[in-house]
């Protein structure tokens, strides 16, 4: 494994991180597919999650050294934590997860994450669910809007965040958001946190201008999904003739691994095939020239087009 320190933290993260998400057998994510509007409510839950599948999963991605893992829907939590006590890990891991119900558009301003009862209250009953004394990494997910309706909202969270530290809730705070490169600029020049968590990869790189310069400049570590963008990356492979997964995924997640202000980049699979093709890539991480090649004819794909248009104007202030 490929590790990369974290010199404000002090600690080292695999540069591959595993997410959480379990699959339908269409390649679509779990719970989002299913339910979406239970799925991203406290409470909400799944059948059959952290099954042996799951758990093979776990000990392949310890093999391999990841010490990152992600988690989001209260299925995905609970099965984690069940999991770490069948299949222990060898080392030091990091789990990042995020409250339910508070983030993104799901919670309006996102009033309940600045508020610290409910806050705490959230994070005592994820700890709870997955069994764990405290959150590594909690996820902060606010959009702009939070930030446009009251004017104190950064100021919220610094407060809400070191009380969480204080208290030995948790031990670092990473922020998120979908509003695009203002939010991200705030969020990191706001003296709270201590990474950035983002969409990223070839056809979404907005956060090269600005954004991935300050938090470097800032010390945070950069944590990155949607590699493979939600499953885009093989139609766009489709389009350009070129029908190889594992090509495609190896390619994807090198390109996310040459960019120096990326710290983790995190990868979902499906099964243990998918996970060490992926895996694979810590052995030799540079783009070879064919490899060059195949993110340029990539980028011919009308999929590419349309995606890289409508994600790059998210950090177009």
């Amino acid at each position: 494994m490929i590790y990369n320190r974290v010199e404000k933290l002090a600690i080292e993260l695999s540069a591959i991180g595993l997410g959480g998400h379990e699959y339908l057998p269409d390649g679509s994510s779990r719970g989002f597919n299913e339910d979406f509007k239970s799925a991203v409510k406290p409470g909400y839950q799944g059948q059959g999650y952290g099954s042996e599948k799951r758990r093979a999963l776990l000990r392949t991605a310890y093999e391999y050294g990841v010490n990152f893992f992600d988690v989001t829907i209260d299925p995905e939590k609970e099965a984690l934590g069940r999991n770490l006590k069948e299949v222990p890990p060898p080392y030091e891991i990091y789990i990042q997860t995020r409250p339910e119900g508070m983030g993104y558009g799901y919670d309006p301003n996102n009033q309940k994450m600045g508020d610290y009862a409910l806050l705490k209250a959230e994070v005592q009953r994820i700890l709870a669910l997955m069994g764990r004394e405290h959150i590594d990494f909690l996820n902060f997910p606010f959009l702009q809007s939070a930030l446009d309706a009251d004017l104190d909202y950064i100021d919220k969270m610094r407060y809400n965040v070191a009380e969480l530290k204080r208290e030995g809730l948790i031990r670092f705070a990473s922020a998120d958001n979908f509003s695009g490169g203002r939010t991200y600029l705030a969020q990191a020049n706001g003296g709270c946190f201590d990474a950035l968590a983002m969409n990223f990869n070839f056809a979404d790189d907005g956060a090269l201008e600005n954004v991935l310069p300050t938090a470097a400049q800032r010390g945070l570590a950069v944590i990155t999904r949607e590699v493979f963008q939600k499953g885009r990356l093989f139609a766009m492979g489709e389009e350009v003739g070129i029908g190889d997964r594992d090509l495609l995924s190896r390619v994807a997640l090198k390109w996310n691994l040459s960019v120096a202000e990326v710290t983790t980049s995190l990868i979902g699979a499906d099964d243990v095939a998918q996970l060490k093709n992926n895996l694979s890539v810590v052995t030799d991480p540079g783009l070879s020239d064919e490899e060059q090649q195949v993110l340029q004819v990539l980028c011919a794909a009308p999929t590419y087009i349309e995606y890289v248009g409508e994600r790059r104007a998210r950090f177009v202030d």
